[in-house]
């Protein structure tokens, strides 16, 4: 490897070994833009079960539940003895039932490779932290320190270098002068090499470790610190969707690195702790080796859940295709997220002539969005992607545009200075005691909560009348660039012809309060923020007359009386408003009011259907109580569990609706409507299985990751959370590793998992020949199926079958 030759005479470049290890690190979004993420996306080139072996070996992490729970769900008939047996098959384990039942009752012991801090002794500080305890606090400290700019008032400097900041902090630290000593601390911080490039090979040579571990030593430094590698990996990733690129993780590695240095006594004896380290780590490989084959049980398990999962999806899907009636009233488009399978169900139950249409909930735009009067640009669409156009607000007069800027960066400007007067010593309760009842109005109107939705973040700072009346749309596009993009948009979404009289585009958004993870519970597909935005900009461009004229050059005709109305599903209480309508005509008004009744129909239905989840058996006896307590939940500064998100998702079909329509998918699966017989070049389907597949992967591995390691995978209990830099991320409590992923609370409802951690299946209705072309030309993809992050079926008209492409190592999977 080119990562093993470097010499201090030739110092490695720092993107050479950013290339290796730190590759394997996947990114962490920030809080207000929080998109699920596969934690190991930099892992599926190899076999999961191979990589779930190597992470445990190196830092403790799991993949799959712990075997008390597997047993718990094999009591519960969760797991039955036929998937049990056919997975015990697919791993050529010779174990019989009762061996594999018996093997439950004990979890194997795999000792972690440690690094050198978690093995030299800990002199005069028995009682206190250990090294490696004390190392991440100060680097998580710091980083909170140098990455902040939205939230401290005073910052360190943020254009040194984040190595040369940590070293110059470092030196002037007086906490770790005393736990290391004064003599060992001037020692050890000034003979650390001024430039990361120099730190690495002189630290990986001083320390003494065999060259062959050298690769697995550093990655296994960056999972200490997992949390704030996965931002630096963030930033990085963001920099290279714009052709740059960011060093911080390098850096960060390089601090882990120089602690290991520091801590290091020198001492070289047989009874030293580097000797002991020495030795843990020249059975590296053996380690691995043993967790596979320990592991092979807990996997044999996770596979009989997944069998079951797939043997009653294909009981579901078993029937004939549905065709919808032939006359039209609603065509409704919704996001592909699994909340919107629930009441895309119930809204079809309302009549026989409503469509239904699942589609990602960007809507096919790669925009940025800019509220009126500012100057950020906010992604509003999926992570994978960088945005080429930007949308922004109107009232439609420039003057009125202008008017209504000054006056929202005036009442922003006088929130932020009280915001800053609070975070003053003292200040929080010195306001209280000022302004008196006016405070403890607010602070009871928090804790008892409200019932009504919170003003959307784009519209913070407006008056709510004015913010009613504000239109969204592209800026810089001609009308040519505006036809394209609403072509391309409604061929992706099949409405090329047979336009219903009212055609709805629906995003979604989640409502809670004061909740960090609050994005989580919003579009993923548009960047973790509200698809309102995305909803809105889409019938504002298709609305327009000179889209229209163009839209009939492209073969796509809509019917002068066809409207375009927006709407946003709100998937905590189910309520779906609709937008801009006032100035509707008349006879489309008539048409709007009665989608109305069907939308409040489905709403109700699907409070009801999630009632129990929620633990509100007793007020889904009543429609408008269940409806309140809805809002009151939404609106609870003490709700953990507002509502369950993506939680138990399972599967993504792409495939007609007429496949999947009437049928109770629970909630679990995320749907795409596809025609393989209209996508005659299939470029649809290509694009659906490297963009929407991996999105709904990332979804899948990041629910389960936090499900069965939430320790490493999980950001903890909710409850302690403090937010750091204002949106970077939380601490779980006032200190540790940047905490990712999911809380607690979003997986568990304090007695039981409520998400069902299994891989991902695909179900996708297209001859064997597109799909393998697609996995043939797409490294990625085709890692994904061969190694087993996901399972991969073909719908055809006898059920589901496997689709595995000849050669590949994937089980056969066949339900039996």
């Amino acid at each position: 490897m080119p990562f093993l030759t470097f010499s201090r005479r030739q110092p490695m470049p720092i993107c050479s070994f950013a290339s290796m290890r730190l590759a394997r690190i996947a990114p962490s979004w920030p809080l207000d833009q929080f998109i699920a993420v596969n934690p190991h996306w930099g892992r599926v080139d190899l076999p999961m079960e191979h990589a779930a072996a190597r992470i445990e070996a190196l830092a403790g992490m799991r993949l799959t539940l712990p075997r008390e729970d597997f047993a718990r769900q094999w009591r519960a008939g969760r797991i039955t003895a036929q998937a049990l047996r056919q997975a015990a098959d697919e791993f050529d384990c010779r174990m019989d039932q009762a061996a594999l039942v018996a093997a439950l009752a004990h979890e194997p012991e795999i000792p972690q490779l440690p690094t050198l801090c978690e093995v030299e002794a800990l002199p005069g500080n028995i009682h206190g932290p250990s090294w490696s305890d004390l190392a991440t606090h100060q680097i998580s400290q710091f980083c909170a320190s140098h990455f902040d700019t939205d939230q401290a008032d005073w910052r360190a400097d943020a254009d040194e270098p984040m190595y040369a900041s940590w070293l110059a902090a470092l030196r002037n630290d007086g906490n770790i002068r005393r736990s290391l000593g004064a003599n060992r601390f001037a020692r050890g911080t000034h003979e650390l090499p001024a430039q990361p490039r120099e730190l690495v090979p002189w630290a990986l040579e001083r320390l003494g470790l065999p060259r062959q571990h050298w690769v697995d030593y550093l990655e296994a430094l960056l999972l200490r610190v997992l949390g704030w590698a996965s931002w630096c990996a963030y930033l990085r990733w963001q920099a290279r969707l714009h052709g740059d690129d960011d060093e911080h993780i390098a850096h960060l590695l390089a601090i882990r690195l120089a602690w290991e240095c520091l801590l290091d006594d020198q001492t070289r004896g047989a009874a030293s702790g580097h000797a002991a380290w020495v030795s843990e780590w020249a059975h590296a490989t053996a380690r691995i080796a043993r967790a596979r084959r320990e592991r092979v049980v807990d996997w044999v398990w996770q596979r009989a859940m997944e069998i079951d999962y797939a043997r009653d999806l294909a009981a579901r899907l078993a029937g004939a295709p549905q065709p919808r009636s032939s006359a039209i009233e609603l065509q409704a488009v919704f996001c592909i997220d699994v909340r919107s399978e629930v009441i895309r169900r119930a809204l079809e139950a309302c009549s026989d002539r409503i469509q239904t249409i699942g589609y990602a909930g960007f809507f096919g735009l790669p925009m940025a969005f800019t509220p009126l009067g500012s100057d950020a640009a906010r992604p509003q669409l999926p992570g994978l992607l960088a945005p080429s156009l930007l949308a922004t607000q109107t009232l439609g007069s420039p003057s009125e545009d202008a008017a209504l800027a000054a006056l929202r960066r005036k009442r922003l400007m006088r929130q932020a200075r009280a915001s800053r007067l609070l975070r003053l010593p003292g200040a929080a309760f010195g306001t209280v005691e000022a302004i008196g009842a006016l405070s403890a109005f607010g602070l009871f109107r928090g804790l008892v909560g409200r019932t009504q939705a919170a003003l959307p973040v784009e519209n913070e700072g407006l008056p709510l009348a004015l913010a009613c009346k504000l239109q969204y749309g592209i800026t810089g596009i001609d009308v040519n660039a505006r036809v394209e993009l609403a072509a391309r948009v409604l061929r992706g979404m099949g409405l090329t012809r047979d336009f219903a009289p009212v055609v709805l585009i629906v995003g979604h958004a989640g409502q809670s309060a004061n909740n960090p993870h609050a994005a989580a519970l919003d579009c993923g597909a548009c960047g973790g923020n509200s698809g309102e935005v995305n909803a809105r900009t889409l019938v504002h461009l298709l609305c327009q007359p000179e889209v229209h004229a163009g839209l009939a050059d492209h073969g796509i005709h809509v019917p002068a009386g066809t409207v375009f109305v927006a709407a946003l599903h709100n998937t905590t209480t189910d309520e779906i408003p609709l937008f801009d309508v006032q100035g509707l005509p008349a006879k489309a008004r008539a048409h709007v009011e009665r989608v109305r009744t069907w939308l409040d129909a489905a709403s109700a239905a699907t409070r009801s259907e999630r009632a129990p989840a929620l633990g509100l058996v007793d007020e889904a006896q009543e429609p408008a109580g269940l409806l309140q307590a809805l809002r009151e939940r939404a609106s609870d500064w003490a709700q953990t569990r507002p509502e369950w998100g993506l939680a138990n998702n399972a599967a993504f079909i792409i495939a007609p609706r007429d496949r999947t329509r009437g049928i109770d998918l629970s909630g679990r699966v995320f749907l795409h409507d596809y025609d393989w017989q209209s996508d005659t070049d299939g470029s649809a389907l290509e694009t659906l299985m490297t963009a929407p597949m991996l999105v709904a992967h990332w979804i899948n591995l990041q629910y389960l990751a936090s499900t069965v390691d939430p320790h490493h995978c999980g950001s903890g209990n909710k409850i302690l959370h403090n937010v750091v830099g204002g949106r970077i991320g939380v601490f779980e409590g006032n200190g540790g590793d940047l905490r990712i992923g999911l809380p607690l609370q979003s997986v568990h409802d304090g007695v039981r998992w409520m998400h069902d951690p299994i891989r991902l299946h695909i179900v996708i209705d297209a001859p064997q020949a597109m799909i393998d072309r697609v996995i043939a030309a797409h490294e990625q993809v085709r890692q994904l199926v061969e190694n087993r992050w996901l399972w991969l079926w073909r719908l055809d008209a006898d059920g589901l079958e496997p689709c595995v492409p000849p050669g590949f190592s994937q089980p056969a999977c066949a339900i039996r």
